[in-house]
């Protein structure tokens, strides 16, 4: 299944929305409010009702892009629904996609990019693992979570 990575132009004009949130009158933040959520906001706190509609907005056009991580909570919904428990997962190792990692490793800067199919683009090249970078970085066999500072008190 391939997937489509919002343009630049996408996410400029998302952000230009979130932006102009703030010159939006009370009544058509709720208004927007009521759109999204079906009721009247719960709080008259105007930066918490601007931020959870961008936050929705960020939601609904991210479900336009990554059909495969729609599919996958879907499957882990329904395993919910049908056995009581989920299967557990390791969290915090692999960051979600579009997430720029950067390390400062002897004396260089070092970006990394998540990419949606669960590989990493380094300097214009695809790997499987972040270990795999962070031993082209050091030349060493590293931890790639550690390297890149996923991993609490490992990263030097």
């Amino acid at each position: 299944m391939t997937q489509s990575i919002p343009t630049a132009a996408a996410t400029a004009s998302m952000a230009a929305r979130i932006d102009d949130l703030a010159n939006w009158s009370w009544s058509n933040l709720t208004k927007e409010w009521r759109r999204l959520f079906g009721s009247d906001p719960h709080v008259a706190n105007r930066r918490f009702v601007e931020k959870r509609i961008a936050y929705r907005w960020q939601e609904i056009e991210f479900a336009k892009s990554n059909r495969a991580l729609l599919e996958r909570n879907q499957r882990r919904i329904d395993e919910l629904m049908a056995t009581g428990t989920l299967t557990r997962h390791r969290v915090g190792v692999v960051p979600i996609a579009g997430t720029e990692l950067v390390r400062i490793y002897d004396g260089a800067e070092h970006r990394v990019l998540v990419m949606p199919d669960g590989e990493f683009d380094y300097g214009g090249k695809r790997y499987p693992s972040l270990s795999m970078i962070a031993r082209e970085i050091t030349g060493t066999r590293w931890s790639g979570p550690a390297f890149f500072g996923l991993r609490k008190g490992r990263a030097r």
